[in-house]
């Protein structure tokens, strides 16, 4: 999906979830910045070298690092969750680019959406499955 902007700068969309996390990314031609809802990418990922590896994967194996700008918007779940969605994000919106990334990004695994989510309580249980201890007598 691409979008244009008022000064006819071409951008791809890209959406990605993960657990409770949702990332809209909009990529656009430039110099490598990531910038996560407002933030620069470095700071608002708490400058976590693995955060940061994780959300730049689609573009080191791609080798884009300094080919495109990124901004992310962001919401709900923590900072792991956040990092996954946004890493999902940009290899949906580098496949909007060009056709020919989504065979290499899917070899890598990362056009897969990780479904795992935090399963239910149930009543009459402490949390999900743990149950009260059993007493005999």
């Amino acid at each position: 999906m691409t979008h244009s902007s008022s000064n006819n700068t071409v951008s791809y969309l890209g959406t990605g979830r993960r657990k409770k996390s949702i990332a809209r990314v909009r990529i656009l031609p430039g110099s490598g910045k990531l910038i996560i809802n407002g933030f620069p990418g470095e700071a608002y990922l708490q400058f976590s070298p693995n955060y940061i590896r994780i959300s730049r994967s689609p573009l080191s194996i791609l080798g884009l690092n300094e080919e495109y700008d990124i901004h992310v918007k962001t919401q709900g779940g923590g900072l792991t969750g956040q990092a996954d969605a946004i890493r999902l994000g940009i290899a949906r919106a580098l496949c909007n680019i060009n056709s020919e990334n989504r065979a290499i990004l899917k070899a890598e695994r990362l056009l897969t959406r990780d479904a795992r989510v935090k399963e239910r309580k149930k009543y009459g249980l402490r949390k999900a499955r743990k149950a009260p201890q059993y007493s005999k007598r």
